[in-house]
């Protein structure tokens, strides 16, 4: 049985007085602070899981939605998205064929037949021969066919188509806002269901070309079609109003996804824990877009006819608008990566323990190294020593601003600040350990 106590103040509220707890009341106490700290600690748990799941929902959007924004804003970024086209052999074989079968479909190779037979009727040539003459419609048309094609093919794959194809894609850049939006002219428009490109300034050059060639007769070929198709869909009003929506959100949805995963690490009662599942969960959603982009490619393959763009054509088409947005995803997929490992490295697990313990066994014993060669860091080692903590985080925070401030980081980008980062940090671990030779062998000893 519990002791008596004596009662509190009369009139003080307190039901069990102002003497200490008995042990059935601290038992009491204990239990209902425990189920209120576990209550505490399930509602952080369930905060935190709701911001990380919104941070992985909208993560593949964010990355999706800058890709496009960058298109729009950036005329640099579209010219480079678009110039590698111009020297792609599958691209230049298309728009050669293409741009060859239009100019031959404009010369009159049946006129020429007939006047070649009225000719030869005038010069009362064999009855025969002049009957015979339309034989020559189809070798005829092959020839002009082969000649219009060796001139077009020479123009194409010139240096100066590909300086013609970046001057007409950077003074068309409204051409993006054009198919995104719908607004305005520009080389590129959105026709019915495809998209396309106007080319009359190169189709333009090759009748110029074909003039100097000796085919003066090119110059009277009526304008064909000067238009190009990229893409063909018949989602491409979906596809407006969604590309509509990314160009919106391109600037503010990536912060918004940094900032819900930001919280969701603060309000999780075990913040290293947090930062791993994180990482990984970004990660694991940039693989599924990844995997989504090859998916998307065989669609959209296989929604383009032959008839419009030859398959090797459209594979390239496709390969050369998305490999920035592959790249993006694969920036983001790496510093998951490197984001997770540096959670797990300063956690309690057994090979995190084993490898700070042998970088900083290397990094002491090169500075003593250095301290018994008289290369002693002094006041300034001790304090790099004293306040490890302190630089470790500028290093950090200066790499993390580094990848935010770089313009289009890539994954080699990563790597490269990471390994800056890591070799600043080896650097002034070493210079901490080589503050004083006395201190470092005294450390040494102890180890």
């Amino acid at each position: 049985m519990d002791p008596p106590r004596a009662p509190g103040p009369q009139g003080s509220g307190a039901p069990y007085g102002d003497g200490p707890l008995t042990p059935s009341e601290r038992r009491d106490y204990a239990r209902l602070r425990k189920r209120e700290t576990l209550h505490h600690r399930r509602l952080r748990y369930a905060g935190a899981s709701v911001l990380l799941v919104l941070a992985f929902v909208l993560s593949p959007l964010a990355v999706v939605a800058a890709w496009a924004d960058s298109q729009v804003s950036d005329t640099d970024r579209y010219v480079q998205t678009v110039a590698p086209l111009a020297k792609d052999p599958a691209v230049q074989n298309a728009v050669t064929d293409r741009l060859t079968t239009r100019v031959v479909d404009n010369v009159d190779v049946k006129g020429i037949t007939d006047s070649l037979s009225n000719a030869l009727a005038r010069t009362d040539a064999p009855p025969a021969v002049v009957d015979k003459s339309h034989l020559l419609a189809g070798p005829l048309k092959n020839a002009i066919t082969s000649a219009v094609h060796t001139v077009i093919d020479k123009v194409i794959t010139s240096d100066q188509f590909a300086q013609l194809w970046d001057g007409a894609n950077r003074k068309a850049h409204a051409a993006l806002v054009k198919t995104l939006t719908g607004e305005g002219n520009s080389a590129v428009e959105a026709k019915g269901d495809s998209v396309v490109l106007d080319l009359g300034t190169v189709i333009d050059k090759v009748k110029e070309k074909l003039v100097a060639d000796g085919y003066e007769k090119a110059a009277n070929i009526p304008d064909v079609d000067k238009t190009i198709p990229l893409f063909q869909t018949d989602k491409l009003d979906d596809a407006q109003n969604t590309m509509r929506l990314l160009n919106v959100v391109g600037t503010w949805l990536p912060v918004v996804v940094i900032v819900l995963a930001a919280f969701a690490v603060w309000a999780a009662p075990a913040h290293r824990v947090a930062l791993m599942v994180t990482a990984i969960g970004i990660g694991v959603m940039m693989v599924l877009l990844l995997v989504g982009l090859v998916i998307a490619r065989r669609i959209y393959l296989d929604s383009v006819p032959t008839t419009t763009l030859p398959s090797d054509a459209a594979a390239a088409v496709y390969d050369t608008f998305v490999r920035f947005l592959r790249n993006s995803t694969r920036t983001v997929l790496v510093t998951a990566v490197i984001t997770a490992v540096a959670a797990y490295l300063y956690g309690p697990g057994r090979g995190a323990r084993f490898i700070r313990s042998a970088s900083s066994r290397a990094t002491g014993a090169t500075g003593r190294a250095m301290a018994r060669s008289g290369l002693r860091t002094g006041a300034t080692g001790h304090w790099l020593e004293t306040r490890r903590r302190w630089t470790t985080g500028i290093v950090i925070v200066a790499a993390v601003v580094a990848l935010v401030l770089w313009n289009y980081p890539t994954a080699a980008v990563v790597a490269l600040i990471l390994c800056i980062a890591v070799v600043v940090l080896a650097v002034l671990a070493v210079l901490g350990a080589a503050s004083t030779g006395e201190g470092a062998e005294e450390q040494r000893t102890r180890s």
